[in-house]
């Protein structure tokens, strides 16, 4: 499998193209944004081998979030391509990134921003609380702990049943690929 390269400039371009397509969207702030991020990188890997933006990503207590998003965040707000928007949310503070410039979606190819888009439409209903908890749902989160880089491949891993179907063409695939090791003579 091919080294998964990290796009820094690709990852900003998002940032700001998921908090324009979201800013209508009452739930929106950074909780929500870590886990379309999230979403878009480890669905783009499971379908076309490739994630979006390849950054690493980290397990965090309210689910999957990029591991440099401080940083980044921080540097985009100090250039003034990125503001944050502080709303009292219950006990909490909502803190919605809203975009400053347009994004610049030359980065990006078609099938990537239409993945985005399905996501953000497929999590338009849901809260940040409740878009955490699908995140919670995963594998790729569930057999981390607090703080791990948590790997691209594990999209790849499930805690469901296997029917003798599943294994059988998992076999297949291994074969197919190679993954499987050689019998000992």
């Amino acid at each position: 499998m091919a080294q998964i390269q990290e796009n820094i400039d690709k990852f900003k371009e998002l940032v700001l193209y998921i908090s324009q397509k979201c800013a209508d969207d009452p739930s929106f702030g950074s909780v929500k944004l870590n886990k379309i991020l999230f979403f878009a990188d480890f669905s783009s890997f499971a379908h076309y081998g490739v994630p979006v933006t390849g950054v690493p990503y980290q397990h965090l207590e309210r689910g999957p979030g990029p591991k440099y998003m401080v940083p980044i965040r921080e540097q985009m707000i100090k250039a003034g391509e990125l503001g944050i928007q502080e709303k009292a949310i219950g006990a909490g503070v909502q803190k919605k990134p809203v975009n400053l410039r347009e994004p610049n979606l030359d980065l990006f190819g078609a099938k990537e921003i239409a993945l985005v888009d399905s996501i953000i439409v497929a999590l338009a209903a849901h809260t940040a609380k409740s878009t955490s908890e699908l995140s919670h749902l995963m594998c790729a989160w569930k057999f981390t702990r607090m703080g791990d880089t948590i790997p691209y491949g594990s999209v790849f891993l499930t805690d469901c049943h296997l029917n003798p179907s599943d294994i059988a063409r998992g076999q297949e695939l291994a074969r197919e690929y190679s993954l499987l090791e050689a019998p000992a003579p």
